[in-house]
């Protein structure tokens, strides 16, 4: 899986992108950062497009968890059920997928209808 790059860009261009992808017949789940504790890298609100055929646009975590991100997103817009993600220095899962900064992030995933 490819690194996603990390983007700078407002939520909301990020928002308006996922739209677009939608409007044009496309699949799309929406992971956003909705609350931090303690060190985090991306603050609540930074968002992550993905699409079904892949491709993907935003950061939520810096890089730090996004294949994970990116991969609960692909169930997402398989199943429609939203998923709420947490990752912290104190969940194994974390270190495994590579959030080690000493903060925790929760973040939610929903497919855009």
């Amino acid at each position: 899986m490819a690194t996603p790059a990390v983007t700078d860009k407002d939520p909301g261009d990020i928002l308006s992108l996922a739209l677009e992808w939608h409007a044009a017949g496309k699949r799309v789940a929406l992971a956003t950062v909705i609350k931090t504790w303690g060190s985090s890298p991306r603050p609540p609100g930074s968002n992550l497009a993905v699409a079904e055929d892949g491709r993907f646009e935003g950061s939520v975590s810096a890089g730090c968890v996004e294949g994970a991100v990116i991969e609960a997103a692909q169930e997402v817009i398989a199943t429609g059920s939203q998923q709420l993600l947490q990752y912290g220095v104190t969940n194994d899962e974390a270190w495994a997928v590579g959030l080690a900064c000493g903060g925790q992030i929760e973040i939610l995933v929903e497919r855009i209808e």
